[in-house]
């Protein structure tokens, strides 16, 4: 069964998504005649369209299983408020929509600062809507996937609020029974809402939800639940409690390779204590998660109230504590009448005390700051054959890798931002300003026959002091074991804390055969340098790798960003490469679910072949979870919500894929791109300008400033600028017809059309974008032409309709009607 929020394929018998948790209904309650389907088919509401004569949609908001979400602007009453519209499945079952209104009744009563209005259930055309309070900010789920373990304070805080919430929601007697953090929003000043009481029902009614039907999400249900048995506030309780627990220390309590196997265990395993996890949590505070997650509702909390009462009580004695310490540190003697004689003496000897064991502890312990910033620089190949230099370079692109996958470490830089200093004479101090981190990692490595010796040294960039060093050797089928013993002691060194699940996923390594190893290093050195003819080699290295080890999943996901970056450069066709791109993604996944790399590139595909925005997000936040240092996947995201047109969202993750991967000069590039779609024509040029003193033979970025140059209507720069972007990509057919798209803004048609006769002469040979094409025809103005040939890319999945929402060279068609029409199709819409 397909799962209505992630669209994951789940086995025939699932209740709920293997991936994401969301609830899949029986078939027996989601199967409907056709002809009760027809009359209420899927609406899809437009940005700037008015739904029911009152609302004007703003924006979608998110898809869940029961319908989609907007923000929309009520005429009525001239506010922002959400609207969910019910799918026609749920909109078909008689039975649910009469629990909604049922349920609708009491929800709506509960009015609380920490709880999200809901206001009416309507219906329009036979589409049923509920309207509720538009609550803005950001969910806790994704607030913890993004930082990791919250600090206890905030922890606290947001659960206390949920409590003051629940309280008045059971005082109403309504009781929520799918608690969890993707129904609790958190603004940006900490303010917590509960949201969406749609399953919600009253203790005091029975209502209509049959007993003996499990509700609720896996992670966070309750053992009554699990049995099937009436839920009552302390349930509610129980999910807090897991809540509580994931919010300090970033996992859920209970694991499992299924939703079965997870709600197994909330039913017959005890608890782990959060302070096993982390041993800053106060013991206060681990015995609150513990009551709330008794298997015995009886044992538990008996009600908000109480839970709240004892958060307070534990907060203040935290807080207590703290006091004490520090006025213990910072208590001073009183002093009566002063004898000065014996007051210099006694205090002249205390000074020269003082100096020496100050001077002694500078000298004989080990006094260093927090260490949470790290730079592996590229490993020296000692084997003195220059051929190897990819071996020692895949040796430190996996050990980056490898340290990226601990959480506590907030920033390791990403290999391409490292790899500027391979050969670089400088300082470790300046290296380590330059790329703004607290720790080097340096050192070199020998290959030779089947052996591998690396030699690592570990330096604290401020002083330069060197903190530890040591030499291993391994036969050269442990090497990928060896780099996860390396990252495990490079933490401990560093007093970095290492959670089981992370030493779990470091240590699940198995031997890997040499040579398929050696070919992925060699193809991933090739995929590196994007050029057609690379990307090529790379392909060749990487079926060679997975030949000699067909289930070495690394080899498979480097085959998909290979044929992504063909399908991306327009190197060939869309529909030759990005199939096979995820292809080789979902093999990568079936052999390792826990590759981020593997997730990041499947959401590529889904993004620009599949135009399946909502799957990619959903991919790229799933590769995010798992590796949060993954630069790349920051980086692609930040394209989708570009193209999508949710700039600011993509200005986040740009700069968060900058942070980690300073010196990329694509990463720069992609940053004056959004600059250049949001309509910041200056900002873009000065970003390609900062891009070009990176790397001043990168093609893309002499594209963008052009672009930019061109909106301003600075004709002479902007050709300059094309034409440098075609000679350094060897002819690309997309800079081409760009540099046409120039002449005929610029008024030169004579120029413009001789270069499309060159396009339509090429095509017959080699790939050329009918959306490049369609964009001359607008410039020019032959408008009917411009759809023509949007018709072909659209055949064709051209990737570069994706920009049709943002792109400012088809402006001038985005009054006619067929544009809105495409836009649609495409999914922007």
């Amino acid at each position: 069964m397909k799962c209505p929020k992630c669209q994951f394929e789940n086995p025939a018998d699932s209740s709920f998504c293997s991936r994401c948790g969301t609830q899949i209904l029986p078939s027996e309650e989601t199967t409907i005649s056709s002809t009760k389907t027809l009359k209420t088919p899927m609406r899809k509401l437009i940005r700037g369209t008015i739904f029911a004569k009152r609302f004007e949609v703003i924006e979608e908001l998110g898809k869940g299983g029961m319908g989609s979400v907007y923000k929309v602007f009520d005429k009525k009453i001239k506010d922002n408020i959400a609207l969910k519209v019910l799918t026609p499945v749920v909109a078909a079952d008689e039975k649910t929509i009469e629990r909604f209104r049922n349920e609708l009744k009491y929800a709506r009563k509960i009015s609380h600062r920490n709880v999200c209005r809901m206001y009416d259930l309507s219906e329009e055309e036979g589409i049923p809507y509920i309207m509720m309070e538009y609550v803005p900010g950001e969910d806790l789920k994704s607030l913890i996937r993004r930082i990791g373990q919250l600090p206890v304070g905030k922890a606290i805080s947001i659960t206390k609020q949920v409590c003051e919430g629940l309280a008045e929601a059971h005082k109403l007697g309504v009781v929520h029974r799918d608690l969890k953090p993707q129904n609790i929003m958190v603004d940006r000043e900490g303010n917590a809402r509960i949201m969406d009481f749609g399953i919600a029902r009253s203790i005091k009614t029975k209502g209509i939800t049959e007993t003996g039907m499990m509700i609720g999400t896996p992670d966070y249900m309750s053992p009554e639940q699990v049995e099937g048995k009436e839920a009552d506030q302390r349930s509610d309780i129980y999910s807090l409690g897991v809540i509580l627990f994931e919010m300090l220390t970033g996992k859920v309590p209970f694991e499992g390779s299924t939703p079965l196997s997870v709600v197994l265990k909330h039913k017959t395993e005890a608890p782990p204590e959060a302070k096993k996890f982390d041993a800053q949590i106060p013991d206060d505070l681990s015995r609150v998660i513990l009551k709330c997650m008794q298997k015995d509702k009886q044992n538990r909390y008996q009600g908000a109230e109480e839970l709240l009462s004892e958060l307070r009580e534990t907060e203040r004695g935290i807080t207590s504590a703290k006091r004490a310490f520090l006025e213990k540190k910072s208590k001073k003697e009183k002093l009566g009448t002063i004898n000065w004689k014996r007051f210099i003496l006694y205090g002249g000897a205390a000074v020269l005390l003082i100096l020496i064991v100050v001077a002694g502890y500078s000298l004989f312990t080990d006094r260093r700051e927090a260490i949470d910033s790290i730079a592996v620089l590229p490993l020296k190949n000692l084997s003195g054959i220059p051929e190897q230099e990819y071996f020692a370079d895949g040796m430190t692109e996996s050990l980056i890798s490898n340290l990226t996958q601990i959480g506590a470490i907030r920033r390791v830089i990403s290999s391409t931002s490292v790899m500027q200093y391979k050969g670089v004479q400088k300082p470790l101090p300046e290296i380590a300003r330059e790329l703004r981190v607290d720790a080097i990692v340096e050192g070199s490595v020998m290959y030779s026959g089947q052996r591998v010796q690396i030699n690592i040294r570990l330096i604290e960039a401020k002083s330069d002091r060197n903190i530890w060093s040591k030499s291993y050797e391994r036969d050269v089928r442990d090497v990928l074991s060896l780099q996860s013993e390396l990252a495990r002691a490079i933490a401990r060194e560093i007093k970095i804390a290492v959670t089981p699940e992370e030493k779990a996923r470091l240590a699940s390594v198995r031997p890997v055969n040499p040579e398929a190893y050696q070919l992925t290093l060699r193809g991933r050195s090739f995929w590196i340098k994007r050029t057609e003819e690379d990307l090529k080699k790379a392909i060749e290295h990487f079926e060679d790798a997975i030949e000699k080890d067909p289930t070495y999943a690394l080899a498979h996901a480097g085959m998909a960003d290979a044929y992504n970056m063909l399908g991306s450069y327009d190197f060939i066709p869309s529909r030759e490469a990005f199939p096979k791109a995820k292809e080789a993604a979902l093999k990568a996944l079936d052999l390792d679910e826990t590759l981020a790399e593997a997730y990041t590139s499947l959401a590529w595909v889904k993004h620009h072949f599949d135009w399946d925005c909502f799957g990619a997000e959903t991919d790229y936040n799933w590769a995010i979870g798992l590796n949060a240092s993954y630069a790349t996947a920051h980086h692609w995201y930040g394209i989708l919500l570009r193209d999508m047109g949710r700039f600011d969202e993509a200005l986040v993750e740009i700069e968060r894929a900058r942070e980690l991967n300073p010196l990329s000069v694509s990463i720069n590039t992609s940053l004056a791109s959004l600059f250049y779609y949001a309509r910041q024509y200056d900002w873009a040029i000065e970003q390609c300008k900062k891009a070009i003193g990176m790397d001043p033979n990168f093609h893309w970025v002499h594209n963008v400033l052009a672009s930019a140059y061109l909106q301003k209507f600075s004709f002479d720069e902007a050709i300059a600028e094309f034409i440098e972007a075609v000679s350094l990509s060897d002819g690309n057919s997309s800079y081409v017809a760009d540099l046409a798209f120039a002449y005929a803004v610029a008024g030169n048609r004579n120029e413009a059309l001789k270069i499309l006769e060159e396009l339509f002469e090429r095509s017959k040979q080699d790939y050329v974008s009918q959306y490049a094409i369609a964009s001359i025809y607008a410039a020019l103005g032959k408008n009917d032409q411009a759809f023509e040939f949007l018709e072909k890319a659209f055949k064709e999945r051209d990737r570069s309709l994706l920009l049709l929402k943002t792109d400012p060279r088809v402006d001038d068609l985005r009054t006619d009607p067929r544009f809105t029409a495409l836009l649609d199709r495409v999914g922007l819409e």
